[in-house]
């Protein structure tokens, strides 16, 4: 029962912090610094969220095969790959596309500053919307043992 209550916890706080990163943290950062300090700000922002996604996404993974494997349900459900998919949106959209953002903006490479930065922005929404699916799911009643 105690698996339970911190899967639906760590999801939700997940999400949280998705959410206060993509709506508070880098609008207000924009709003009130210069651009390039702003940049550097949010730049630190998405790395530690991008941390601290891989440790949650992990560690939810973790509890779901644990709960599925007590409860002898399949190996694979729903609340295991919406972290897995949030994992790849992690990995993908920041560890991946931050080094190319990072020499695009230097002018290296063929892809522009802007598309990949629009690709690691959906990237970021698709994880949000996973993030807090799991969320919402993680809410329902376990079964009764």
């Amino acid at each position: 029962m105690k698996l339970y209550r911190v899967r639906t916890m760590l999801a939700a706080l997940w999400g949280g912090l998705l959410l206060c990163v993509a709506f508070v943290a880098t609008n207000s950062a924009f709003a009130v610094l210069e651009r390039a300090q702003a940049g550097i700000f949010v730049a630190r922002v998405f790395a530690l969220d991008a941390n601290i996604s891989l440790a949650a996404g992990l560690l939810l993974m973790v509890i779901e095969r644990r709960l599925t494997r007590d409860s002898g349900g399949p190996n694979f459900t729903a609340n295991f790959l919406l972290p897995a998919g949030a994992l790849f949106c992690t990995v993908a959209g920041y560890f991946a596309l931050q080094p190319a953002m990072e020499a695009a903006k230097a002018g290296q490479g063929s892809v522009s500053f802007l598309t990949l930065h629009a690709i690691s922005l959906g990237f970021y929404g698709v994880k949000g919307l996973l993030v807090l699916a799991l969320a919402w799911r993680a809410t329902a009643l376990p079964p009764r043992s």
